[in-house]
């Protein structure tokens, strides 16, 4: 079964909610270190493809609906 771009869209920002959490926790216990770091970053890129994947399936769903 293909995997539409809405399911891959909220994967991502699932992701990207546990990548903060992470990195918080990370930083409460830590300080801010290369880790906090790659964890904020992989966060932000997560986040943003998140945003973009649910925008192409609405952006797909909006021209399938024009065409018919």
């Amino acid at each position: 079964m293909r995997q539409t771009p809405l399911v891959s869209g909220f994967l991502y920002l699932i992701l990207a909610v546990l990548f903060t959490y992470f990195a918080i926790k990370n930083v409460q216990e830590d300080g801010w270190g290369f880790f906090s770091y790659l964890l904020i970053i992989l966060a932000t890129f997560d986040l943003g493809s998140g945003l973009k994947m649910i925008a192409i399936h609405y952006k797909m769903k909006k021209t399938n609906n024009t065409k018919k």
